[in-house]
């Protein structure tokens, strides 16, 4: 018997010392997998690159779930021969990283930013990023990622910036990118913009107020904003309104005092709501500003960037909105302008993600990337956009896949991608924070410059703001590989082979990442996005502060076993599907974990031994089992092929525990016991091959218990599995 396999299996004292390796081996990178002769030169290229998580702490339970997914695409792909790369980044999570030091300052110094200047804030911001940089890749080697860290990026790093500023200076020139005065979503809190997709939408229960404008009844939840009000907006259809002309001045009477309001008669306005009429505010509503954009009416402020009212609202100037909306409600009642009040009205308000403030829709001059502005394609690999084309942006997106050249996975996700696209207005990329890559755009008086370094000569000054994270993630599948010059990487591993997001970030990345890589290198950025599910808790809630239901990945890992935990969150779990984690279903995966180890044993124990088991004849009932492992090996590659690694892992589950061990290991105790030769060794020849096959198979799910239990079984003498071939079925 083996001495290592006579002591119970431990997993917190195996998975590091395996992953240490592996590592050492060299063999995550598929250069020295061809040196070794593991990989063939030809071999056809299979690359992803890793999410990259936020340096702003720690991983969560959903990164060992996404990571683990992606590390079982890897590990099949490499053992199937291609030439396969996993490359591994950190993002810097511009205005999350920032609010998180800012936070800490304020706490622990009562000190702001501004008190400490740009660039020793700057410093505090990296050392904070480092810090959590290093935090971050320990736990998912912890976790058995097998990235190839020697090709490790981050979006802040040098070849990442010039990388963004090249893409930058490239649409500049092709006017996709402009600056502007338009409505963009303000957070007064972090007092930046953000973009549309960083806007989460919180149910609330507020008033609702019935307004008299004059001879009309208006509705709004905030009455707050309506002091520039002087626009009433009919449909031209309405007989309501047919009095009215499209242009007409009525006087009527406002929360200040008389005013001149103007007749705009617009298809906009819906009929069948409210009275059928509405006054806009054309500074602080998307859908007001593009209707004053197209008649073009006055924009008058009436709240500052700080959620402050402005001389316009008279007597209420310099009150916070939240604190002048009760005042503002009694004067108009005092006039007889609040017809009446609804007390339970149920509706969404629009926070920003990162620091929960309600947004406050403002006219800013800000940079935009212009997704309905033509240009000519210089080069194309996009089907049915041949070079030359005359194409938007909006619409590389958008036929990228409906080509079928970007394949969603599960296919629903398609028709979502496609509705975003459809509603798709202009990219604000300028963000009013320090940390992130800082707009290349240099200003002397009228003059205005796009380049990298300062321009020559005095009297320079760089543009202040910084842009949107997203913009650098946008070309993280081919940065990574060394754009914008042309690499050897980038030859080789773009398109990348397939990209696993969650489907949160479908819009915020997956779309922008074909934007960028369609512009910028005329081709698709990946062929196939693997979307996951959210991991939640086991009565499928999210996992949240709040809540107190939070998980440690690390945690589970030191008490189960990675492996176990990788198999808990993806065995059931489909792609798109949310998983609910239950520890309990970890345990199980790590009492599976011990019925190999102990098969093992027992395989070890009655077919030991280096004989060319090979040259035996094998028995009628033998060669049955091993027809049946070539049933197994099939279907699992099968499934594996498919992108269904659920059925796959599952699959395999029930066969080592219900089939191998259960049922085939108890029928062959007999004749190991007391058989004849000829028999005996066709049952050893049978037991190792179904083990031997067995472990390859489940070694992407289960990768350190299987490679350790290789080891054992081959004295380390036959290589690391990672690297073995996969599972080929006599009928292959």
């Amino acid at each position: 018997m083996n001495e290592r396999l006579t002591k119970p299996y431990d997993p917190k004292e195996t998975e590091p010392r395996i992953y240490k390796m592996w590592e050492d081996s060299g063999f995550f990178n598929p250069d020295k997998l061809i040196e070794a002769g593991h990989t063939k030169k030809d071999a056809q290229p299979f690359a992803l690159v890793l999410p990259p998580p936020n340096v702003t702490g720690t991983l969560h339970i959903g990164h060992a779930f996404e990571d683990g997914l992606q590390d079982v695409m890897v590990r099949y792909a490499r053992m199937r021969g291609l030439r396969t790369v996993w490359i591994p980044g950190t993002d810097s999570a511009a205005i999350a990283t920032q609010s998180k030091v800012e936070k800490e300052l304020y706490k622990k110094e009562k000190k702001t930013r501004y008190d400490l200047g740009r660039e020793a804030f700057l410093e505090r911001v990296h050392a904070f990023a480092l810090g959590s940089h290093d935090t971050i890749v320990g736990q998912v080697r912890r976790l058995g990622a097998s990235l190839d860290w020697s090709r490790e990026a981050f979006t802040l790093d040098d070849t990442r910036n010039r990388a963004v500023y090249a893409a930058f200076e490239r649409m500049y020139a092709q006017g996709l990118i402009y600056r502007g005065d338009r409505i963009v979503n303000w957070d007064p809190k972090g007092q930046t913009t953000i973009s549309d997709d960083e806007i989460i939408y919180k149910e609330e229960t507020a008033k609702f107020y019935y307004l008299k404008y004059g001879p009309f009844t208006i509705g709004t939840t905030r009455p707050e904003t309506k002091f520039g009000d002087k626009y009433v907006v009919m449909h031209p259809l309405d007989t309501r309104y047919s009095a009215y002309e499209n242009g007409q001045k009525i006087e009527l009477e406002w929360i200040n005092g008389p005013i001149t309001a103007t007749v705009i008669k617009d298809e906009v306005m819906d009929m069948e709501m409210g009275s059928g009429v509405m006054t806009i505010t054309p500074a602080h509503s998307t859908v007001d500003f593009e209707l004053a954009q197209k008649y073009n009416l006055d924009k008058e402020q009436v709240i500052d960037e700080r959620g402050i009212l402005l001389p316009i609202a008279g007597e209420f100037a310099g009150q916070h909105i939240k604190k002048a909306r009760e005042a503002i409600v009694a004067k108009l009642e005092q006039k007889g302008l609040v017809e009446k009040v609804d007390e339970y009205y149920i509706h969404n308000i629009a926070t920003a993600e990162r620091t929960g403030e309600i947004i406050e829709p403002q006219i800013k001059r800000q940079w935009f990337v212009n997704v309905n502005k033509e240009f000519t394609l210089k080069h194309s690999k996009i089907d049915d956009l041949p070079t030359g084309t005359t194409v938007t942006l909006k619409e590389i997106m958008r036929r990228a896949v409906a080509s079928g050249q970007i394949e969603f996975i599960p296919d629903r996700f398609t028709k979502n991608y496609f509705h975003w696209i459809d509603n798709l207005r202009d990219w604000c990329i300028s963000r009013q924070i320090w940390y992130g890559h800082r707009i290349p755009v240099w200003y002397r008086g009228d003059e205005v410059r796009v380049a990298f370094d300062q321009p020559e000569g005095a009297g320079w000054e760089q543009d202040q703001d910084t842009l949107d994270t997203w913009f650098s993630s946008a070309l993280w599948t081919f940065s990574t590989l060394g754009w914008p010059k042309d690499t050897e990487d980038l030859r080789l591993y773009h398109p990348n082979a397939v990209m696993a997001p969650g489907y949160e970030i479908i819009f915020f990345w997956i779309a922008r990442m074909i934007l960028m890589s369609g512009f910028l290198l005329g081709d698709i950025p990946f062929r196939k996005v693997y979307i996951h599910g959210m991991v939640r808790d086991k009565d499928g809630q999210k996992f949240s502060k709040s809540l107190d239901n939070g998980v440690d990945p690390l945690e589970v890992a030191d008490t189960y076993g990675a492996d176990a935990l990788r198999m808990a969150l993806i065995v059931g779990t489909g792609p798109g599907s949310d998983v609910k984690y239950d520890s309990q279903k970890v345990q199980a995966y790590k009492h599976f974990a011990n019925k190999l180890w102990n098969i093992t044993r027992f395989v070890m124990d009655n077919a030991e031994g280096h004989e060319n088991l090979t040259a035996h004849l094998t028995t009628p009932t033998d060669a049955k089992l091993l027809d049946r492992l070539n049933q197994i090996v099939l279907e699992t590659t099968d499934q594996m092929e498919k992108y269904q690694f659920h059925l796959a892992a599952e699959g395999l589950y029930a066969y080592v525990w219900h089939e191998f061990a259960d049922k085939i290991i108890e029928s062959m105790k007999p004749t190991l016991k007391s058989g004849g030769v000829d028999e005996q060794r066709s049952a050893k020849r049978t037991l190792r091959a179904i083990l031997e096959t067995s472990l390859k198979l489940l070694h992407p799910f289960m990768p350190f218990v299987t490679e350790e239990l290789w080891q054992i079984m081959h004295d380390g003498k036959r290589g690391m599995l990672m690297v073995l071939p996969w599972p080929q079925s006599s009928k292959q």
